[in-house]
């Protein structure tokens, strides 16, 4: 076996917070070879960030390493001055993070930061520096590298800040690349693109690479070792195949059983692991697991487990490891009964009915102001018809600037469609939002991506449900009755009556999420417009917020507006999709028959992006390149002409595409019959 590039033994974090010292990483060891990708998974909290952090040497000012050692090639790190670790960051060390546009200085060209990299550790010139950033971008792909090199990085797409990033860490050549989580806000097309491309510069590199996310599918897909980490300590490490195949901790098999996916027919829940895990300073003594573990006894929560090895290369901490191997005890992993269904009259055939929409930015005004009269008009809604049906849901997919959170807006209010008709349980619903009715804003209600930018700070969880209860009660409700309304809406949600007098801050991430739909169901609408709802959480609290929206919809009766670009989320919890790109409708059929059989290449594109939570199964043929064209210069003929795998000719650049039907009330927009489509999709199409 080659020797590791990072190495490290028994490593234990810890942070000062008001006066002490709290632990956050507890005897941590892994190693990782040149062309290896180790996974790191779990919760947020667990102590990932920190951990991979640990991995570079790179301690917070509030930080201490209070055991163990990482070696980098040898070399133990901890034992290296500030000037020396300076050194190394950026050349042997490398970080892609998270959010790519926070990382990279507005004030500078893409190509001088890329350049200042090689500046600083190899002493190039200038011009040299300058060719070889040149030379990066190119490498991961980015096309018409010489331009975008001169551009600043509010002027690329999410996709090529993140491709910037890239290239930014590996132009030194780097021997360990920590990746923390560079593809959560990515669309899936993108996502599935820049996976790819890490494969490929790892290999070239010959480097080694730490991948950091709670996405179980890519993880699978582009993973060869996995740790899964709990409250600072690990749960399980063994090779990707080993765990996703054979899990044997409870925890590991509590995640792979939250990941949601597509149901026909029975309506079912996913399985929850229940709570939330501990903070800093309330981890419990024994196994840390143990307050929410299925199959705790008394002594694991006195006795903490030692981390066994129960296979080659696989190591699981767990009392009870070996009763779960043996099949004496099992932890649920099938999904659960719905909850039961509550038939809810209506008068009307569509909660919402929506034809002709269309919304336009510039042009005139403010916009052209802003803009010095050089933008052109941006089409961001166009001709847009949906229905949502009595308590069911729509799901809306597409990647981002296809217009659905403006679609989204334009139906609650929050934007004014130029032009298009609105219905809401049969009766006109005006475009604009101040000439709408009480009851109108009463059955129409939204729950938005980040429930931190929509809870006041100030207001208790309680005070927020009652300013609720009280803009849009039918009838004025006296103090006490607003209260009880409060602890029943909290129980909806599943959160205890304490919770009505925390404040958001004492929230996780899950439970704000919680009480965002609890305020959104405070009038009991008919109507809830979700957008992104989960695409910010873990994947146990996703599926307690999903398993929440269909017990929510089967009990009260309400219809859904889903927007999420989790295709297996939509999926799960839509019985109607409708796939949208620049501004348009290109396919729409009920769940099964857009995800088990996307007509559209869009659609194909979209779900064969999709990372698939097995290793043993491969992810799909088919990558979209470049970005979708902006909305100010959208393509003549077919607007996805310019990217599609199975373009015909010259008809598909100049000639809009029909509507065609492709039965049962599938209907899609291309040039190519829907039966032919189909049968194209047993080969691989062309891809550039």
């Amino acid at each position: 076996m080659p020797n590791p590039v990072i190495e490290a033994r028994g490593v234990s974090m810890d942070y000062r917070l008001e006066k002490g010292w709290l632990n956050a990483v507890r005897d941590v060891s892994l190693s990782i070879n040149p062309l290896g990708i180790h996974g790191l998974v779990g919760e947020s909290g667990s102590g990932k960030s920190t951990l991979a952090l640990a991995l570079m040497g790179y301690l917070a000012p509030n930080a201490r390493l209070s055991g163990g050692a990482v070696w980098l090639e040898g070399e133990d790190l901890f034992r290296k001055s500030q000037a020396e670790l300076r050194a190394l960051w950026g050349s042997q060390l490398s970080l892609v993070p998270q959010d790519s546009l926070a990382a990279l200085n507005p004030a500078y060209t893409i190509g001088d930061q890329i350049a200042e990299v090689t500046r600083q550790h190899f002493g190039l010139s200038r011009r040299a520096a300058w060719q070889q950033a040149v030379e990066m971008l190119a490498r991961v792909r980015i096309a018409d590298p010489t331009s975008v090199a001169r551009q600043y990085p509010h002027q690329l797409s999410g996709g090529m800040q993140q491709r910037v990033t890239i290239a930014m860490a590996l132009s030194a050549r780097p021997r360990l690349l920590v990746l923390d989580e560079p593809t959560t806000a990515l669309d899936v097309t993108t996502e599935a693109v820049i996976l790819d491309l890490f494969r490929e510069l790892i290999q070239e590199t010959q480097a080694a690479a730490l991948y950091v996310s709670h996405n179980l599918g890519v993880i699978a897909q582009i993973c060869d070792q996995v740790t899964v980490l709990y409250a600072g300590e690990v749960m399980a490490s063994a090779p990707v195949r080993e765990l996703y195949a054979r899990p044997v901790h409870p925890y590991t098999i509590g995640l792979l059983a939250s990941i949601p996916r597509p149901t026909t027919g029975v309506e079912t829940r996913l399985p929850t692991i229940p709570g939330v895990a501990p903070a800093l300073g309330d981890r419990p003594p024994g196994c840390v697991f143990a307050p929410r573990c299925p199959a705790a006894l008394p002594h694991c929560f006195t006795d903490k487990p030692p981390l066994e090895m129960i296979a080659p290369g696989h190591q699981v901490r767990c009392h009870r490891w070996h009763e779960i191997v043996n099949g004496d005890v099992a932890i649920l992993t099938q999904p659960e009964a719905a909850a039961p269904h509550v038939a809810h009259q209506l008068a009307a055939e569509s909660v919402l009915s929506a034809r002709g929409l269309r919304k336009t930015y510039g042009g005139a005004g403010w916009w052209r102001r802003l803009t010095r009269g050089s933008a052109r008009r941006v089409r961001a809604v166009d001709d847009v018809t949906v229905r949502v049906r009595p308590q069911s849901t729509l799901g809306l997919v597409g990647e981002s600037g296809s217009g659905k959170t403006t679609l989204a807006r334009c139906i609650v209010g929050l934007e004014t469609a130029d032009d298009g008709q609105l219905e809401l349980l049969a009766i006109p619903l005006d475009r604009r939002l101040a000439r709408r009715s009480r009851a109108q804003l009463r059955e129409l209600q939204m729950v938005f991506q980040n429930p931190n930018d929509t809870l006041n700070p100030y207001r208790t969880v309680g005070q927020t449900l009652e300013r609720a209860l009280e803009r849009l009660s039918p009838q004025p409700l006296p103090p006490d009755q607003r209260r009880q309304r409060v602890l029943e809406l909290l129980e909806v949600v599943r959160l205890t009556p304490d919770y009505a007098d925390r404040y958001p801050a004492e929230l996780s991430g899950g439970e704000k999420q919680r009480v965002a739909v609890a305020r959104a169901f405070a009038a009991d609408p008919a109507l809830v417009v979700a957008d992104e709802p989960t695409s910010a959480l873990d994947v146990s609290v996703q599926a307690v917020v999903l398993n929440l929206l269909k017990d929510l919809r089967a009990q009260k009766g309400a219809s859904y507006l889903f927007i999420s670009h989790d295709l297996s989320a939509v999926a799960y919890l839509a019985d109607w999709i409708a796939v949208m790109y620049l501004g348009q409708i290109v396919e729409e059929g009920t769940a099964e028959q857009v995800y088990q059989r996307p007509s559209h290449p869009y659609t194909e594109a979209l779900i064969s992006s999709i990372p698939v939570p097995d290793p043993a199964q491969a992810g799909g043929r088919i990558r979209l390149t470049g970005d979708a064209p902006r909305a100010a210069d959208i393509p003549t003929g077919c607007r996805f002409h310019t990217r599609c795998p199975r373009k015909l000719g010259p008809v598909c650049e100049t000639d809009a595409p029909p509507w065609q039907e492709a039965g049962g009330g599938h209907r899609i927009r291309c040039h190519i019959p829907a039966a032919e489509l189909l049968a194209l999709q047993v080969s691989a199409p062309k891809s550039d």
